[in-house]
Formats: structure tokens, C-alpha cells, sequence
């Protein structure tokens, strides 16, 4: 999958993150963004090195991998910021 794929899977992953889990982060909606990005490229690295499969195409199964990425990355960065203030 190209990097262009990941931004947009990352968007689009980042969004349900925030659906899953609300509340109000430290950033706001551009830092939630950058989350999803992030979080779907982590998520799809971790899913290729357990043998989950490499993360070719644009479907339900790294979509799901995308959203669990950026969630995990969601949590750690209201634990970290919540502790800074």
C-alpha cells in the first residue's frame, strides 16, 4: 500500500478512534490526525511482524489494524499529556 493510501487510511482511522474514544485530547483535532496517521502505520508495521499478513489493499481487515493502531497511540498520548499538566 502506498504512502498515500496510509494518510488516508490513517485519516479515516483516526476519526473512528475518536468516535470509540471520546473526550477531549490535548491538541486537538490536528494532533488527533497526526494520531491516525501514525497509528495506522504503527499498527499496520506490528500487524506485518506478529504474521498478521503484510497490509496490501485497502480493506476491512487493515482498516480494523488502523483503528486499533491509532487507538493504542490515542491512549498513550492522553496518558503521557494527562500526566504533564
Amino acid at each position: 500500500m502506498g504512502i498515500l493510501s496510509w494518510i488516508v487510511l490513517g485519516l479515516i482511522a483516526g476519526a473512528l478512534a475518536k468516535l470509540i474514544m471520546p473526550g477531549k485530547d490535548p491538541g486537538g483535532c490536528i494532533v488527533t490526525m497526526i494520531i491516525g496517521i501514525v497509528g495506522a502505520v504503527l499498527g499496520g508495521f506490528l500487524a506485518t511482524q506478529l504474521g498478521y499478513g503484510t497490509v496490501e489493499g485497502f480493506d476491512l481487515r487493515s482498516l480494523v489494524i488502523a483503528v486499533v493502531g491509532s487507538l493504542i497511540l490515542l491512549l498513550i498520548y492522553r496518558v503521557v499529556k494527562g500526566k504533564q499538566t
